[in-house]
């Protein structure tokens, strides 16, 4: 008589490419991603067509002066993360804070003891989908305008440096904005309050300094540093001694980014501390 014996439960350790894969699927089972990005895409095709729009109808002579003063189809192209920057901060909060609503974190949590890999695999995700949403946002927006900017020069060429700036610039930007919501996310682990949060870094901070900036000289000054208005420089080339609304000059593309780079890595180092020391 033959006895049948268990079959041996195989345990695969818990390794960063592992949790990674499992952060990369979860994000994929939420109809809340589908819809974000592509409003993300929505918003960055509506802008520029309305500026295309705007330009298809100029007169001719309005049009050669509307070149003169700066509307270009590169710029045309750039205004495409306006709006969409802030879906974008949407989706950076909804990937941490939508596991503590339901309480999926303490599951997370519970299958990876060393928890930084869970925030870190986030981080990796939520990077990869800006980057890409952001290219593939402005590709979408030069189609849409490329008919529509013949009164102001035509498409922009896409071997042009400027133009290829705007394509990596805004996805580069993106990473900014969604690594920090993230980190944002994390730190706050409410939904409604990391949203709010970081809806007010990314559009009313600028707003608000630029309104006290015209009293107050010391707001005026580091208006620049601000995590948008640092970080977008990296998406158009800045003339040498830019200048913005009060008349504070603006960094350079890679040292603007670098400044946003800064408020990621202190905010996500913050986070992650916290992430070891609160309770799920």
């Amino acid at each position: 008589m033959t006895t049948a014996t268990p079959a041996q439960l195989v345990v695969h350790p818990v390794t960063l490419p592992r949790v990674l894969k499992s952060e990369w699927i979860k994000f994929w089972t939420l109809r809340s991603s589908y819809w974000v990005i592509g409003a993300t895409l929505l918003a960055m095709v509506f802008l520029p067509a309305m500026m295309g729009l705007a330009a298809i109808t100029m007169p001719e002579a309005e049009a050669a002066e509307a070149e003169m003063f700066g509307l270009t189809p590169t710029l045309v192209l750039s205004v495409s993360y306006a709006m969409a920057q802030l879906a974008i901060a949407v989706l950076g909060v909804l990937i941490i804070s939508g596991e503590y609503s339901t309480g999926m974190i303490r599951s997370s949590l519970a299958a990876t003891p060393a928890r930084w890999p869970v925030l870190v695999s986030k981080a990796v995700v939520i990077a990869v989908i800006s980057f890409v949403t952001g290219v593939v946002g402005v590709g979408l927006a030069y189609v849409v305008t490329a008919p529509m900017v013949g009164n102001i020069g035509g498409p922009a060429p896409l071997s042009d440096p400027e133009t290829l700036q705007v394509f990596w610039g805004t996805g580069l930007y993106f990473v900014g904005v969604g690594l920090l919501s993230l980190a944002l996310g994390a730190l706050l682990r409410h939904t409604a309050g990391a949203i709010a949060t970081s809806l007010g870094v990314f559009f009313l901070l600028p707003i608000i300094a630029q309104l006290v900036g015209m009293w107050i000289d010391l707001v005026a000054k580091i208006s620049p540093y601000l995590p948008p208005t640092a970080g977008e420089q990296i998406i158009m080339s800045a003339p040498e001694e830019m200048t913005g609304a009060m008349g504070a000059t603006m960094l350079d593309p890679w040292a603007g980014i670098g400044v946003l780079g800064i408020y990621v890595v202190v905010l996500f180092g913050a986070a992650l501390w916290l992430l070891q020391r609160r309770d799920a």
